[in-house]
């Protein structure tokens, strides 16, 4: 499993060769802090879509940030090691220090992602289609909203 988790020098590398290997990749991104059913099946539907699923894993400061000093529940450590048990998962990029939309968009390109996969409402999806330009990727809705509890609807229900 340690060895789906990439650093974000080793994934431009990686990508390199899977792309040699006549491999279409998938990129994906998020937070997953405490993995649900809409994940999943997120994550399993867009594997379908090529045949490397890259997976850019949101930093625990950028969570923070986002959702609140509370969170993340679980540390991007432990996240990704979660995530790597999945077997439709095949690569994980730790975002560590990726703040700017410059740095994702270096990192995208690096990559360069056949697919960039989303979820239907997708917030950032100006920003997606604006990568997959920048690649000549395809944009790719692989699945609704789940109407199932999201992290922050867990943990509130926790409390």
């Amino acid at each position: 499993m340690a060895g789906k988790i990439l650093t974000i020098e080793e994934a431009g590398k990686v990508s390199k060769q899977e792309r040699v290997k006549g491999k279409k990749i998938i990129l994906v991104g998020g937070c997953f802090d405490i993995l649900h059913k809409g994940h999943v099946l997120f994550l399993e539907k867009a594997s379908r879509e090529g045949d490397v699923l890259f997976l850019l894993l949101e930093s625990d400061e950028n969570i923070k940030k986002r959702k609140g000093e509370n969170r993340p529940i679980n540390s991007a450590t432990k996240r990704a090691s979660i995530l790597s048990a999945l077997p439709y998962v095949h690569y994980i990029i730790q975002l560590r220090g990726v703040t700017k939309n410059e740095e994702y968009d270096k990192l995208i390109v690096q990559i360069k992602p056949d697919i960039i996969a989303i979820t239907k409402g997708d917030g950032q999806i100006k920003k997606r289609k604006e990568q997959c330009r920048m690649v000549g990727a395809k944009l790719k809705i692989v699945i609704d909203r789940i109407a199932t509890p999201s992290t922050t609807d867990l943990i509130e229900f926790i409390k």
